[in-house]
């Protein structure tokens, strides 16, 4: 079985206008990609193809040689997204929240351990209502650690974190691939995902303009075909 993922030929249309046109990526198991691309160029849409959120409307997703639309119910649980939406449950404290996924999700963490990995061990017996926004994403980036994932989707994960947040989620990144992670970033600081990411993706109105390696990466959104 071929480990990593494997995007074929997607395109996802939202009534009459497509959002993804023919994608084509390979991502080795392991390997971190940045995906770039203007506001509408179909980066998000791309995210939630790849999570199952979304189904493409031609074209396949492969895990690990899966198809992840037809085996969705089983790799959804392979499968981390740190995007906009964070679904945490407001009324809980931290620690609560993960005991329910670790409860949903069949997985056995310390999670005490993870609190203190993400810096909330000061505050995980308090409701998740009182959290800033940076401790909701840390938050989340312990959820990501619960999951032990083979998918790593990030949506512009830098937002709302401070300086430390940000070398907290690259430390994190950095475990995730040490573990063996596949990793894709959706991002607008490529300055900053340069630091984890070996690859990238440029996106516009839903083509891909560019694939390869950051070094040979195009300065600007656009390159010539």
């Amino acid at each position: 079985m071929e480990r990593g993922l494997q995007i074929r030929d997607v395109s996802r249309r939202y009534g009459r206008r497509w959002a993804l046109v023919h994608v084509d990526l390979e991502v080795a198991a392991g390997e971190a990609w940045m995906l770039l691309g203007p506001n509408g160029s179909g980066k998000s849409t791309l995210i939630r193809c790849l999570s199952t959120e979304l189904r493409a409307h031609h074209g396949e997703v492969l895990l690990n040689g899966e198809n992840v639309w037809i085996h969705r119910a089983r790799l959804r649980k392979r499968i981390a997204v740190l995007g906009h939406q964070s679904r945490i449950y407001d009324d809980l404290s931290a620690t609560e929240n993960l005991q329910v996924w670790a409860r949903l999700g069949g997985y056995h963490p310390g999670l005490e351990a993870l609190l203190e990995r993400v810096g909330l061990d000061p505050a995980r017996r308090d409701p998740v209502r009182t959290f800033s926004a940076g401790m909701r994403r840390r938050l989340s980036l312990a959820r990501m650690l619960l999951k032990d994932p083979d998918l790593v989707l990030l949506d512009e994960p830098f937002t709302a974190l401070d300086p430390a947040g940000r070398e907290l989620l690259m430390g994190v990144i950095q475990t995730l691939q040490e573990r063996g992670a596949t990793l894709l970033m959706a991002t607008h600081l490529p300055s900053v995902a340069r630091a984890v990411c070996s690859h990238a993706m440029m996106l516009e109105s839903g083509k891909v303009l560019y694939k390869g390696d950051t070094a040979n990466m195009p300065s600007e959104g656009r390159v010539e075909p």
